[in-house]
């Protein structure tokens, strides 16, 4: 049993999958930054990206299910050939779609459209940044991603993004701790970003640092591993397993296979009985009450006020 099973068990809970209510797609690790929380271990030199046959499968799927969310992950997912059928193939089916954007691929050569694109399909957009301070987000993701990330930010704005349509931003902390309160945080985030460089953003979502990939590889080489799944465990939160994401939401990788979350195919915690399931092969009623597979890294979510794709839980 692991640490989160043991939480689980103390306090007398269970974790099964409900209704389907987001899918989301990580159409590849290939990513123009290589930043060092990052969860997906994506860089620009991954190779592993959605190839043209898998979009169409998953595209057909979507006409015909249409969920009600659609979200869109890598790597950064505006590398893919295929971003563009999916996104226009998700609104066709009248699903929400997500974009989650580091901000920075704007700034790169041949992506000028991608504002533009996205403001006129109403893709809400969820973009990475994770502190407002400049030198925090250096040393997460490098020299100058800060810059690029206030001027695509800007040009979002200038899109409608932040006004009316939605733009998100992601806060993750710099080392193995906590974040802080999201509410608290996010009029900081307001009031910094407003005054210093007239941006306006929607709503802040705070995601704990998930002990997986690169994040857990820094964290062995500095020895605290154990003192992180310690914090972790101490910290558990019962009201926010009533809400993880995986409850109701579907991850696909580039080859189509299943996972209950993002965390869980970056682990090759895939669902299937000896065999990954692909997206196209699955009855979604036999996915329902279907324990949710687990590890100490689930710990992450549960932790605090709760960590999700969207933010805080509880």
């Amino acid at each position: 049993m692991n640490r989160f099973d043991e939480q689980l068990a103390a306090h007398g809970q269970t974790l099964c999958r409900g209704d389907l209510r987001t899918l989301q797609l990580n159409i590849g690790r290939k990513c123009n930054q290589a930043c060092r929380h990052c969860h997906v271990d994506a860089a620009p030199w991954r190779t592993e990206m959605l190839d043209k046959t898998t979009a169409r499968k998953i595209g057909q799927w979507i006409e015909k299910q249409t969920p009600e969310v659609v979200d869109i992950t890598g790597g950064a997912p505006e590398l893919s050939p295929h971003f563009r059928y999916l996104v226009e193939t998700s609104r066709a089916a009248n699903c929400h779609v997500i974009d989650r954007n580091n901000l920075t691929i704007i700034h790169e050569p041949a992506f000028e459209w991608l504002p533009g694109f996205l403001a006129q399909n109403q893709v809400e957009v969820i973009a990475s940044l994770p502190c407002y301070d400049p030198e925090n987000v250096t040393r997460q993701r490098g020299a100058g991603v800060y810059e690029k990330s206030i001027s695509s930010l800007r040009q979002l704005n200038d899109f409608g993004y932040g006004k009316t349509l939605p733009l998100n931003l992601v806060y993750n902390p710099v080392g193995p701790t906590l974040p802080p309160s999201q509410s608290e945080l996010e009029e900081d985030y307001r009031q910094s970003l407003l005054e210093n460089h007239g941006i306006t953003f929607s709503n802040l979502y705070v995601l704990t640092n998930q002990p997986i990939a690169r994040f857990a590889d820094d964290l062995r080489q500095q020895g605290k591993w154990d003192d992180y799944l310690e914090l972790l465990a101490n910290s558990f939160n019962p009201t926010a397993v009533e809400t993880v994401m995986c409850r109701n939401t579907l991850s696909v990788d580039h080859q189509g296979r299943l996972a209950e979350c993002d965390f869980n195919q970056m682990l090759g915690l895939h669902l299937g009985d000896g065999r990954p399931m692909r997206l196209w092969d699955i009855n979604l009623k036999s996915l329902r009450q279907r324990p949710i597979r687990t590890g100490d890294h689930c710990l992450a979510c549960t932790a605090g006020d709760g960590s999700s794709c969207t933010g805080a839980l509880a």
